[in-house]
């Protein structure tokens, strides 16, 4: 009798410090969560406290950014155009074939990811000091200090990113679907457009809308290769910094709730064409 009470005493404090363990573990997971969104939700309320809605309304009718805000979406839109249509056929290689050096052109289509986003600016600007680059310029299609750059720098900073998307969207279809279909008698490439790119169309549709995003928001890369001149090769993130160097805060953060509606347009898309476990409920 007397041993089977420190026993039970010795269980009751198991439980005890296994309910104290598992509130503690609670409070550290939600205490994390909550701290990060109330960070976020303190730096929206913070510029919505600084200017207001009729200030922002005012300041985007300005002719001013209304050419960066165009120049912005059509510079990212082509950009994106075509680090996906590069992206797609590099992926699906990267995806499905092995060969001599793979490991190495993976290193080297991770370099942009890893690289500060002006250090791609500098090496445009050094390719076009080179004989090649010269003859480029000189062909007439000219990219340093000039609107086509903005297009190149984004394609820089945003087609290694699309690549690594598509790829994580073809490593999870199964080659078997194009095998079936090779075995019914089709070729390769009909295999490719009639099984695997409808079935990767949610990766597609979210490599899409966040690379466009991406290439909205790009800064480092472009800034040095085209400079920041104004009405000429200032897109938002440009705007934004010219705002901030003529102590115009309030045009700043004009410009930076556009960028966040953006954003927040290109996550809400994202969630919806993502599959299952993007939704939002």
């Amino acid at each position: 009798m007397h041993q089977a009470q420190p026993i039970r005493a010795q269980e009751i404090a198991r439980v005890n410090q296994g309910v104290i363990g598992r509130r503690l573990f609670t409070l550290a997971t939600v205490g994390s969560l909550v701290f990060l969104g109330a960070f976020i939700v303190a730096l929206l309320l913070s510029m919505a406290w600084y200017t207001n809605p009729q200030t922002i309304r005012t300041i985007l009718a300005s002719p001013e950014l209304a050419f960066a805000i165009k120049l912005s979406v059509i510079t990212a839109t082509l950009s994106t155009i075509l680090s996906i249509t590069l992206a797609i056929p590099a992926a699906y290689t990267l995806s499905r074939y092995t060969f001599w050096g793979k490991h190495i052109v993976d290193v080297l289509l991770d370099i942009p990811l890893v690289l500060p986003p002006i250090s791609l600016g500098v090496a445009l600007l050094v390719f076009f000091n080179t004989p090649m680059g010269t003859a480029i310029e000189r062909s007439g299609l000219r990219f340093v200090f000039e609107q086509p750059g903005i297009i190149l720098a984004q394609f820089a900073v945003v087609s290694s990113f699309a690549v690594r998307m598509m790829k994580a969207t073809f490593d999870s279809i199964g080659p078997r679907y194009e095998n079936v279909a090779r075995t019914l008698g089709c070729s390769q490439t009909r295999a490719f457009f009639a099984v695997t790119l409808p079935l990767a169309k949610n990766g597609l549709l979210a490599a899409l809308v966040l690379t466009w995003a991406r290439a909205m928001g790009e800064f480092g890369a472009t800034v040095t290769f085209v400079g920041a001149t104004k009405m000429k090769t200032e897109i938002m993130s440009i705007a934004i910094f010219l705002s901030l160097s003529s102590a115009n805060v309030e045009q700043a953060v004009a410009l930076v709730y556009v960028l966040i509606t953006v954003a927040a347009m290109a996550l809400i898309i994202l969630r919806y064409v993502g599959g299952e476990s993007y939704r939002i409920e």
